[in-house]
């Protein structure tokens, strides 16, 4: 090992962000390719925005399903710039990257010395080529009074499921400050076979099998990103991405997957899953993978308006309950009480959840609030979600409480349905006076476990603290004010063929000092 290969082991192991910073910052041989293709063929994104800069992502791949996204293996340098319009007349901040084969010729540049809660527009210069233009808004300064945001929630976007339509109409969404994608970026399954009767249809296939390895999840992503409308809402405004189960593998927790995979094996595939994810999102240096994970929750401030919590609850939850004989890596009954969030990252929950500002957000993935599933004629546990973590429920319900605090509002999806209700406030009784509302996206493409239905469902009925549950694809867009929390569930009529259409389905208030919802 050379020298220089040794040392720069060394400062990755060290694991200290200022060691890092200055170790990726260190100028290597670079190669001067020439691009015959589009060298920014995966676009360009931003995102968790602050209120002085903002995330701005992209990566160097101009033929995105070959092998390194088609670059050599040496550090390309690139240029980037900021300006005050979307022609680059005014440029506010220009500067130098460098796209390294170690993450796939991926770049994340934290821009600062911005102005806050300002519009920017951004790209990126490589060989004389320019990226497309992207566009993110600043946050308010802290403690900064503020009228009101604008954010869209979405996720589980199934490439072989449907097309990505309700992407393109986020990308028409106005003004927005964020998207808050609350995972399941990528979907891990191989290449789908027919589809069985009555079960809906198969749009498009991944074109390989499963992922294992590092490339292959960097050619999973490359599929997703080149998507047009996928594109186009990550050019459109900043992202707040958090991940799922589907980043990985399905239904994993922590140092386990959902089958008989031994951990230490299993630990190898996180790796390379958490760094193809790390290397494909619009984050943070505080979010690169230390041993094999990011650590991906996160805390942003949106003046006095809004607290945005950004949850992880994958990596430090407890074993799986099983759901059917035969699963693997899980338990008929723990001896402990259970977590989902982990002891560290529950406390610094905790720390951060006050009532400093009017609206408290929690990015909490999958369905916190019970569900009763009696009226199903097959009944789930549904053990991967909260319902399997009742301990975690709990402490969660009394942290809200022992804070007197009625802004909480939860956000999230996973179930690819909308549901729109609130968490109760006594263990067991669904009917218990609300402690939290939740607002649970629906889906991009992924299809519900119901097949492909589109209306309302008729467990509501069995429900009393849900007020809509409703199967079809869509987003929420949400329109927050120091008044209330209005949202709006958007829908597409269809994500099999192109030219599908968005309305809104329904819109739901609720105001920050009760955390129920009602209906406008």
């Amino acid at each position: 090992m050379t020298a220089t290969l040794l040392n720069r082991r060394l400062v990755l192991l060290a694991g200290g962000q200022a060691a890092l910073l200055a170790a990726l910052a260190r100028t290597p041989a670079l190669a001067a390719p020439k691009f015959l293709d589009d060298p920014f063929a995966l676009g360009v994104a931003a995102g968790d925005p602050a209120p002085d800069g903002f995330v701005i992502w992209t990566r160097l791949a101009p033929r995105p399903l070959e092998p390194h996204g088609g670059m050599p293996a040496e550090a390309v340098e690139l240029g980037w710039e900021v300006a005050e319009d979307d022609g680059f007349r005014k440029i506010v901040r220009a500067g130098k990257a460098l796209a390294r084969p170690e993450l796939a010729h991926s770049v994340h540049v934290e821009v600062a010395g911005l102005g806050s809660q300002r519009r920017y527009w951004y790209r990126f210069m490589v060989d004389g080529i320019p990226s497309e233009t992207g566009t993110a808004r600043t946050a308010p300064l802290a403690g900064a009074a503020v009228d009101r945001l604008r954010i869209a929630v979405a996720g589980c976007q199934n490439y072989q499921a449907g097309l990505f339509t309700a992407w393109r109409h986020i990308s028409r969404e106005a003004d927005l400050d964020f998207v808050y994608h609350y995972g399941d970026y990528i979907y891990e399954g191989a290449t789908a076979g027919v589809a069985a009767p009555g079960r809906p249809p198969v749009v498009r296939r991944h074109p390989d099998d499963e992922p294992y390895s590092l490339d292959d999840y960097r050619r999973r992503y490359a599929l997703y990103k080149v998507d047009p409308d996928l594109r186009a809402a990550h050019a459109a405004a900043a992202f707040l991405p958090s991940f799922d189960d589907h980043e990985v593998e399905n239904d994993w927790s922590g140092d386990l997957d959902a089958s008989s995979t031994p951990p230490e094996v299993f630990l190898l595939r996180r790796a390379a899953a958490m760094q193809a994810w790390y290397e494909h999102m619009p984050v943070r240096m505080g979010q690169f993978p230390h041993n094999g994970a990011p650590r991906a929750y996160r805390r942003l401030d949106f003046g006095r308006l809004m607290r945005v919590n950004m949850l992880d609850k994958r990596s430090y939850r407890s074993i799986r309950l099983c759901e059917k004989p035969g699963d693997g890596n899980c338990v008929d009954r723990r001896d402990s009480p259970d977590t989902m969030l982990g002891a560290e990252q529950e406390r610094w929950l905790g720390d951060g959840l006050n009532g400093g500002a009017t609206w408290n957000m929690l990015g909490l993935g999958g369905l916190v609030m019970p569900f009763d599933r009696s009226a199903q004629k097959v009944p789930s546990n549904g053990y991967d979600n909260w319902t399997g973590y009742p301990d975690a429920r709990e402490r969660l319900v009394g942290m809200i409480q022992d804070r007197k605090l009625t802004n909480v509002v939860i956000t999230g999806g996973d179930s690819h349905m909308f549901f729109i209700g609130h968490l109760p406030s006594r263990r067991g009784d669904l009917e218990s006076a609300p402690v939290a509302a939740e607002l649970h996206a629906t889906s991009i493409s992924s299809t519900s476990s119901n097949g492909n239905p589109i209306g309302p469902d008729p467990r509501a009925a069995t429900n009393p603290h849900i007020a809509l549950i409703h199967d079809q694809r869509g987003y929420m867009l949400c329109d927050i004010d120091a008044a209330g929390w209005t949202s709006s569930l958007r829908v597409v009529d269809q994500a099999i063929a192109l030219g599908g259409t968005v309305s809104t389905l329904a819109r739901y208030m609720v105001r920050p000092d009760r955390p129920g919802v009602v209906k406008l």
